[in-house]
């Protein structure tokens, strides 16, 4: 796998090439992303392996979630979560107590709190880790998609998620975004994010995919799939495709239930295997499994993670894949529906896992773990595979060399103004315009100055934006039009709609932010009681695209796409509307008619522009 810089010579390079970003021009690679003489060699890291007790051989494969913002001093109600879940009291007793090789950032486990907060929390970590006997830095890891899952939040830069690029269509685009999103995670100490997303998202019900792909088109998604990768990890860090075999075409969601994808193999190979194919050729650290079951792939029935034929016999063998290979959270229910807890993760290694990530019980999985060794289920030789793979990683992204971050990084990298910038220049280029029969928009101050806000008010993916009715109105004002913000909610009631028609009047146009609209949601009636007022109606799906189809018929003056309600797509949809950029975004996967889903209502392409 490739080698690259440490974190503190990432960081020297940081300003040159954040000034770069912004101009839409990413720096050519420099000599510290590519092997370095100082890297330890495989004889080193064997050695290092040869001298681990089983012990901390098995914890090596694990990486595990962990409350608080501090590894030696979490608040106290972070240190009951601790003893309650996993048995330790701060992250620094974890490390001691199980010799894990990862921890995960959750924002709900209060590890993102700030950027300065991160990466003392990061530097805390690998002081824990390398306290350890054999000084065996850590491998920090989060989920860091941008748009719908986004951990880190404001003041880093955040940007367009994936169907958003998707409808952006670029490379560049894609490539510039990833990068940014890299140097900032790098900065913060956090060297490995679960993103890109690699799913082609071929079914408009998936309640757990959607936006989060980049689109329908196979070989679209594996262009913008291999242009993160190449962003992310000339950025230095690790990134990971997901969610293998590919979670795109399912009306369940893995976290609640277990999927069946029923493509057949040929499917398979035309659906959903080009983006990672794609991801291996552009030589990605990690791909992440997922808690699917797909027959023509494995007749047993075992979800992918627990699959043999899926992870060794397709992936590694048919696909030559060689890199570190990790399990979708094994606290989900798609993959404890047929085995228990204790059984997870050893049949996750026989298949040919290397990480196993966040386990509802830690003590039970790595004791599961560590008797198949001693009982001869598993080889010591096979996690040692494992255990190579992962500290090949390690050395290739420089932690064994300098795992520490700066506050000094901190300050000059994340939430940039030229991250910023560029982040709203690539926004634009993703908003999709998508009706527009009375050609309404632009919208002029002349004639629409004053506006109502209304609609969905989802919670911010990062806890630290929104609401997006009170962010589109703030961007509108900053625009020079009068803008009202009021929150109706993704199913408002008689009284709310009654509250936004009579809140209508006297305004000249109401923009309606809708959240995955169905035909039976109270979210069409409400578009349908404003429309009756006679004011022009703009609606923008701040989720899911396919809005639209469910609001054709209800006289909308103009629907627009802007696939996720963090402030940057919002902001873009405001200048977009207001006629202060134009809208470049197409539809990266099609939209059906509601009444007949056969039939394409717009197809993927469709976009309109000024």
């Amino acid at each position: 796998m490739p080698h690259r810089t440490s974190r503190r010579t990432l960081l020297t390079a940081t300003a040159a090439a954040t000034a770069a970003a912004a101009t839409g021009v990413l720096a050519a690679p420099t000599a510290a992303s590519a092997h370095s003489a100082d890297g330890f060699t495989d004889h080193r890291l064997r050695r290092i392996i040869a001298g681990m007790s089983l012990e901390e051989k098995v914890g090596q494969l694990f990486v595990m979630r962990v409350y608080g913002h501090s590894a030696t001093e979490p608040d106290q109600a972070d240190i009951d979560a601790n003893l309650k879940e996993i048995g330790v009291r701060t992250a620094a007793e974890l490390i001691s107590t199980y010799h894990v090789g990862g921890i995960i950032y959750f924002t709900w486990a209060h590890n993102t709190r700030d950027p300065h907060q991160i990466a003392d929390l990061s530097n805390g970590l690998q002081r824990a880790a390398l306290a350890e006997r054999h000084r065996v830095p850590l491998l920090v890891s989060t989920d860091q998609e941008h748009g719908i899952v986004c951990r880190v939040g404001e003041p880093a830069t955040l940007l367009p998620g994936a169907m958003a690029l998707g409808a952006g269509g670029s490379r560049s685009d894609t490539r510039r975004a990833a990068w940014i999103a890299g140097a900032e995670l790098a900065a913060l100490g956090i060297n490995q994010n679960y993103a890109p997303d690699a799913d082609v998202n071929v079914n408009p019900a998936n309640p757990v995919i959607g936006v989060r792909s980049f689109g329908s088109d196979p070989d679209a998604v594996a262009g913008l799939v291999a242009a993160q990768v190449k962003g992310y990890q000339g950025a230095g860090i690790a990134a990971t495709a997901k969610h293998f075999p590919g979670h795109g075409d399912t009306n369940t969601d893995s976290h609640t239930g277990l999927p069946v994808i029923n493509h057949t193999r040929a499917q398979w190979e035309e659906l959903d295997a080009p983006p990672f194919r794609a991801a291996i050729r552009a030589r990605i650290d990690s791909i992440m499994t997922a808690h699917i079951v797909v027959p023509a792939l494995d007749p047993s029935e075992d979800p992918a993670t627990l699959s043999r034929p899926i992870l060794t016999g397709i992936l590694r063998e048919e696909l030559g894949y060689d890199g570190v290979v990790v399990t979708d959270s094994l606290g989900m229910e798609g993959v404890r529906t047929k085995y228990g807890d204790d059984r997870v993760p050893v049949l996750a290694l026989l298949a040919g896992v290397d990480q196993l990530l966040n386990p509802p019980n830690l003590s039970v999985a790595w004791n599961a773990v560590l008797e198949a060794v001693r009982s001869g289920e598993i080889s010591e030789a096979r996690i040692e595979e494992s255990i190579l793979r992962i500290l090949r990683l390690k050395n290739g992204l420089g932690l064994f060399r300098d795992p520490f971050v700066s506050h000094r990084g901190v300050e000059r990298t994340v939430g940039s103004r030229a991250h910023r910038a560029a982040a709203d220049r690539i926004a634009e280029r993703t908003t999709t315009l998508l009706a527009d029969p009375g050609t309404l928009l632009p919208l002029s101050r002349r004639t629409h100055r004053k506006l109502l806000v209304v609609g969905a008010d989802p919670a911010s993916p990062s806890g630290t934006t929104g609401p997006p009715t009170g962010t589109l109105a703030h961007a509108f004002g900053e625009l020079g039009f009068t803008a009202r913000a009021l929150s109706t909610g993704t199913a408002p009631d008689q009284a709310k709609i009654a509250e936004a028609v009579a809140a209508a009047e006297g305004k000249d146009a109401v923009i309606v932010a809708t959240y995955n609209v169905t035909a039976n949601s109270s979210q069409r009636t409400l578009v349908t009681a404003l429309v009756a007022t006679g004011v022009p109606v703009i609606t923008v799906a701040v989720r899911n695209p396919y809005d639209v189809a469910h609001l054709t018929g209800t006289g909308v003056a103009a629907s627009l796409a802007a696939y996720s309600w963090t402030d940057v797509e919002l902001r873009a949809a405001a200048r977009v509307i207001a006629g202060r950029a134009d809208p470049e975004g197409t539809l990266p996967v099609p939209v059906q008619r509601a009444d007949d889903p056969t039939q394409v209502l717009y197809p993927v392409g469709h976009g309109l522009t000024y």
